[in-house]
């Protein structure tokens, strides 16, 4: 039965590891795209081509080898991201690089088709048919101008999609987040909208004292919860112990015990101790041993007689 047991653990395991990469795949984003490429960043091979990134939005390591990306909705397998390569790894809130430069031979990262043949380029999960993320290409897109979210990760996505959420960069950002070269900081817009710390003083106070209202009432509640439960406990104590026997309640037995005690309590002529572990032991005075004294139990002593001279 303990063997079944291990095999039957080791496969709920399974299933529950299963299920979280599944999960985890749900996270990754089409992020931001550049589709004519002259003078902008170079692949490692020192050529200008189409790119395009892919951003985990979630908090867990995500591995995307066994994905598929296309530009076909016919054909979602079109280029399968090839698995057990350690830099198809995307840690959290991180970004990946691929180009799209129909040249699949120079690595993982190169897919087997371009962008400018493209009206739309879709991420597939590694089932083949489930669509994490499809985004339309824009017709208008001048050279070295970048497509991409105007926040990472956030907008539309899945089937779904109509690119809400996606505009025209003012620079682009391969593998780096799209917002943070043009837009401030959140440190820098609490600094304008805060410049003395008023507000994150009185914010910082609110929560200690909220905090501490919080630990009073519960500890006040479970003080009170455990007085009560120690009273309750005192008067069930208490009334069990002033509780009187009935004497309609007693049987004939036990007034016929307490009568024949009182009895031989009052006779002068028995033995009786108040204690129940004491024995008592009427001494016996004798002048004689018992053990020695055998000449008792003769009819008549020896006696010794002497004759007078007359």
């Amino acid at each position: 039965m303990k063997k079944y047991l291990k095999f039957i653990l080791a496969g709920v395991f399974v299933l529950f590891q299963l299920s979280l990469y599944g999960q985890s795949m749900t996270d990754l984003r089409l992020n931001e795209l550049l589709i004519v490429n002259t003078d902008d960043y170079q692949d490692d091979f020192g050529e200008h081509s189409g790119w395009f990134e892919i951003f985990n939005t979630g908090y867990g390591t995500v591995d995307i080898g066994g994905c598929y990306l296309s530009n076909d909705p016919e054909n979602l397998k079109k280029y399968t991201i090839p698995r057990r390569d350690i830099l198809t790894r995307i840690k959290p809130r991180q970004h990946i690089l691929f180009w799209a430069d129909n040249k699949p031979y120079r690595g993982s990262f190169h897919v087997n088709f371009t962008l400018a043949e493209s009206s739309m380029l879709i991420l597939t999960s590694s089932d083949g048919s489930t669509i994490l993320d499809m985004v339309s290409l824009p017709l208008d897109l001048k050279p070295n101008e970048s497509y991409g979210r105007l926040v990472d990760g956030e907008g539309s996505y899945g089937t779904g999609s109509d690119n809400t959420g996606w505009g025209v960069l003012s620079r682009t950002s391969p593998s780096t987040n799209n917002h943070s070269l043009d837009g401030k900081s959140r440190s820098e817009r609490m600094k304008e909208t805060d410049p003395f710390g008023w507000i994150m003083a009185v914010m910082a106070m609110s929560v200690v004292f909220l905090s501490l209202v919080m630990l009073f009432l519960v500890f006040k509640g479970t003080g009170n919860i455990a007085l009560r439960w120690s009273q309750k406990k005192a008067d069930a104590y208490h009334k069990n112990k002033t509780k009187k026997i009935s004497l309609a309640e007693t049987s004939g037995e036990t007034f016929a015990a307490i009568s024949m005690a009182l009895h031989l309590y009052a006779n002068e002529t028995e033995v009786h101790d108040i204690e129940n572990t004491i024995l008592t032991i009427e001494q016996v005075r004798r002048n004689y041993s018992p053990w020695s004294s055998k000449f008792h139990s003769m009819r008549k002593p020896p006696e010794m007689r002497k004759k007078l001279d007359r």
